[in-house]
């Protein structure tokens, strides 16, 4: 009688045991948001998006900076003594003259252009470092998600067997049950506990990672939302390959910035060449008292003669440069098009995988976990066939999380190699 009461008592527990979840926080301390909602704190708050835009600033500043023109220059000298007066006294002796430099081969404009090719560059990196920090955001939401999801599995059958060891030691201490069972109870637990304190340190260190991006107080805990439907589970066969190709070539703004950079070292090249060609300025000057006569006023120009320094180095430099931003070119778009095949391979392995599962497998499951109970208390099961069936309970459900967790990953994954939202999530 001793043992049936000892049966039903542990089969309740492990029916109500698990009512708490992971990281119990008070709702003053837990920030609840949706994928949505994280995506718009994150535009708004981020440090590293706001400082990167600051560079798309200064890229701007460069071109004003190129469209102004050269400051004209001007002199004046005033006579202070002479040994000569018969003029007059030496302070009476002045001249003025000014000049203007004219640029040459067209060098202003291909600095405008220069200038213009870094602004876009600036913007490329800007908009880069967004795909990669969304991704980032994406990537942790999903995998506190459906780590949380795990975690609740763990607190379901910790607090279960928590309560069940210490019924099972007070009735060990009367005699009514085997000290195999308490230590069984016991071994199970503490193995428990430590898998569960390792899923809760790895949500830990992505939760810091998220509130970073979202700049959230670490006091607080980041709760996402998320709402799955099972029924569509034929995402990426119904995007051709090809399309997600193209739109990568088209999307991806590390491939654009390499494309700007071979523009920007053509025209640098372009510049240096120009370069080679001199400048020259204009001068008019105005002498009171010269020596061919008073009041003179002149003219002249003045320019370097390229007999030597021809801007050979700088020509040959911005040469190579040409080239190899032609192969880093050429590299990329063999990256971009490396990473759109090797990511839908994987997402559609996943999909495929995924789809062979019932939806109504976890249900079932669990139900089978409530007949494995009832047949426990009947004494129908001996307890390692009912710890064998609740390992593999929890088993199955960890692994069906990290299946979902991993087809969610890779459909992002997929949006981020091809810079296009292919695949929205909840």
């Amino acid at each position: 009688m001793q043992i049936k009461f000892i049966r039903a008592l542990f089969l309740f527990c492990c029916l109500v045991g698990g009512v708490s979840g992971y990281a119990q926080n008070s709702t003053a301390d837990t920030l609840k948001l949706t994928l949505k909602q994280a995506e718009d704190q994150f535009l708004k708050n981020n440090l590293t998006l706001i400082i990167q835009r600051y560079n798309i600033d200064n890229a701007s500043a460069a071109v004003i900076t190129a469209r102004l023109f050269s400051n004209p220059d001007f002199s004046f000298n005033n006579g202070i003594s002479a040994t000569d007066v018969t003029q007059g006294p030496a302070y009476k002796e002045q001249s003025f003259a000014i000049s203007q430099l004219f640029t040459t081969a067209g060098k202003r404009n291909k600095s405008i252009q220069l200038a213009k090719i870094g602004v876009e560059q600036a913007k490329y990196q800007f908009f880069d470092l967004l795909r990669t920090l969304k991704f980032t955001l994406h990537s942790d939401f999903y995998s506190i998600y459906f780590q949380e999801q795990s975690a609740k599995v763990y607190d379901e059958e910790i607090n279960s067997l928590a309560k069940t060891l210490t019924v099972f030691k007070e009735q060990y201490q009367k005699g009514n049950i085997a000290e195999k069972e308490v230590l069984r109870i016991q071994s199970q637990l503490y193995s428990l506990q430590a898998e569960h304190n390792s899923l809760v340190t790895g949500i830990d260190t992505t939760e810091s990672e998220l509130k970073l991006l979202l700049k959230v107080a670490p006091g607080k805990y980041v709760e996402p939302l998320a709402n799955f439907d099972d029924n569509n589970k034929q995402l990426v066969a119904s995007v051709p390959y090809q399309r997600l190709l193209d739109s990568a070539y088209v999307n991806r703004y590390d491939l654009k910035y390499t494309k700007a950079a071979v523009e920007y070292n053509n025209m640098n090249l372009e510049l240096q060449k120009a370069t080679a060609i001199p400048d020259f300025s204009l001068s008019l000057n105005y002498d009171k008292l010269g020596s061919y006569s008073n009041n003179f006023l002149g003219a002249g120009i003045a320019f370097s003669l390229p007999f030597f320094n021809r801007n050979q180095g700088n020509i040959k430099q911005a040469r190579i440069a040409v080239d190899q931003s032609n192969v880093q070119f050429q590299s990329q778009q063999d990256r971009v098009e490396s990473d759109v095949v090797t990511g839908y391979k994987n997402a559609l392995r996943l999909e495929k995988l995924y789809s062979s599962f019932d939806p109504k497998f976890k249900d079932d499951f669990t139900h089978l976990i409530q007949e494995v109970n009832i047949n426990y208390q009947k004494r129908n099961l001996s307890m390692l066939e009912f710890l064998d069936f609740y390992d593999s309970y929890k088993t199955n459900t960890l692994q069906l999380n990290n299946l979902q967790l991993n087809r969610v990953i890779s459909l992002e994954q997929l949006n981020y190699v091809t810079g296009t939202p292919f695949f929205n999530q909840p």
